[in-house]
This record gives C-alpha cells, sequence and structure tokens, in this order.
C-alpha cells in the first residue's frame, strides 16, 4: 500500500513536469513580465538613489529578488488552475477513484507545482546575475531554502482556492486581483523604510512581504525585517496553506 502512494505522488509530480517542459508557452509567459521589470526598471533605475535603500546596494540589487519571489508566486499558482482544467477534462474524477488517498494526490501535485515554480525562480535568478546583480555567495543556500517555502506556501494557496472553483479564468482573474497588490504591497518594488506608515502596517500584513524579504536578505545580505521573523511568518504560512488545500482537495467533489 504504501509503495502505491509513493507511486501515485511520483506520477502526479512527473505530470506537473511533463506539462511544464511541454507547455512552453507557460514559461515564457510567466518569465517574461519579471525579466521585463529587471531589464527596465531595474537597469532604468540603478543610477537613482531611491529612499530606504542602504549605501552600496542598487535599485537593480534591491529589484532582483523581488522578481525571483513574483516568478514562484505567479508559477505556483497554475497547480491549482490545473485542478480546475482535469476537473472539467474528467482527468480529476479517473485520478480521485484509483485506490490510492487524496492526501497522496495532493503532495504529489504540490510537490511537482513547487518544482516547476522553483526552477523558473532559479532562471530569474541566472538573469538577474547576468543583468549585474550583486549576489551573496554564502547566501544562495539560505535564499534558496526561502524560495523552496514561498512555493510550497503559493500552491498549497493555489491548490485551497482552486478546490472550491470551477471556473479557470474566474481562478485566475481572482489570483491576479489577489497577487498583484500584493507584489506591489510586498516590498518587491520599494523599501519597507520608504513607505507611509499606513502602507507600511499593510505591508507587515502581507504574506508576501516575509517572503521577499527572506529571498532579498538571503541573496543580497539586506533584511528589512528580522530572518528569523521571515523564517517563522513563512514556516506557519506553509503549514497553513497546505494543511488548507489538503483538507478542502479531499472534500472537493468532481
Amino acid at each position: 500500500m504504501i509503495s502505491l502512494e509513493l507511486q501515485a505522488i511520483y506520477v502526479m509530480w512527473m505530470r506537473q513536469l511533463k506539462r511544464f517542459v511541454r507547455v512552453r508557452s507557460r514559461l515564457i509567459a510567466n518569465l517574461v513580465q519579471p525579466f521585463f521589470f529587471l531589464a527596465f526598471l531595474g537597469l532604468g533605475l540603478r543610477p537613482i538613489s531611491l529612499p530606504g535603500l542602504v549605501e552600496g546596494v542598487s535599485y537593480l540589487d534591491f529589484l532582483a529578488p523581488g522578481m525571483v519571489a513574483m516568478s514562484i508566486v505567479f508559477a505556483s499558482m497554475f497547480a491549482g488552475v490545473s485542478i480546475i482544467w482535469d476537473r472539467q477534462f474528467g482527468f480529476l474524477k479517473e485520478i480521485l477513484v484509483a485506490p490510492v488517498s487524496r492526501l497522496s494526490i495532493v503532495v504529489g501535485r504540490t510537490l511537482g507545482g513547487a518544482t516547476v515554480s522553483i526552477i523558473q525562480g532559479l532562471i530569474i535568478l541566472a538573469i538577474s546575475a547576468l543583468l549585474g546583480v550583486r549576489l551573496s555567495p554564502a547566501g544562495l543556500i539560505p535564499g534558496i531554502f526561502f524560495m523552496i517555502l514561498a512555493a510550497f506556501f503559493s500552491v498549497g494557496l493555489g491548490i485551497a482556492l482552486a478546490s472550491r472553483m470551477e471556473d479557470p479564468h474566474g481562478f485566475s482573474l481572482i489570483m491576479n486581483l489577489i497577487m498583484m497588490p500584493a507584489i506591489f504591497l510586498s516590498t518587491a518594488f520599494f523599501p519597507l523604510e520608504s513607505m507611509a506608515a499606513w502602507l507600511r502596517i499593510l505591508a507587515y500584513a502581507n504574506p508576501l512581504t516575509y517572503i521577499v524579504d527572506g529571498i532579498r536578505g538571503c541573496l543580497i545580505g539586506r533584511f528589512s525585517i528580522s530572518p528569523l521573523a521571515d523564517l517563522a511568518v513563512l514556516l506557519s504560512l506553509c503549514t497553513i496553506t497546505m494543511a488548507a488545500g489538503a483538507y478542502l482537495f479531499s472534500r472537493s467533489e468532481v
């Protein structure tokens, strides 16, 4: 029985990776927006000293970790929308009647979605280095760990929402409605120290703030929040969203 559950996890994980390899338009779409922000906004404002930036950190250095986080978050959402497409085409019904637990299906989808989003985040990270972003070699491993946590949080959130929805287009609209304001309030584009007091309160209440700050602190050595606070919040968020995603998927109907 255990081997059957592991096989189900592997199949779900591999299916997500095959989708990633075959649907190249998805990869391009998820990479274009962060790349343009880096290439035009980051390089264009690189000589400018914005309020809140510490000495020796250019705007491009500041922006790059935020774009890595944005790439991961948006790529992770496809793990959710794929559930809706599978429900519409009947594939979800086929896997739910298989002699494996729904938890194994959720774990496989989560691992697959997280793997794909981390790959895309690493691609943006490599592009950042090619554009001249000064990365801390010692912070790469901790930074990748924060990227993994960000991926699991986002995939869990996407699965939780998709389990209660039937329209893939509506899911995409809601995700953009939630994620775009959250990205702009997450210090991905502007330092926390330069925000107005009321905006800073919203930023502290924004889960993506701790994702961006954790990745940025590791990659360029500049934290706006305590790294332990970033880690504690992100671990809590991962636990909550993954548990919610597993529960709601187990209660979903086809």
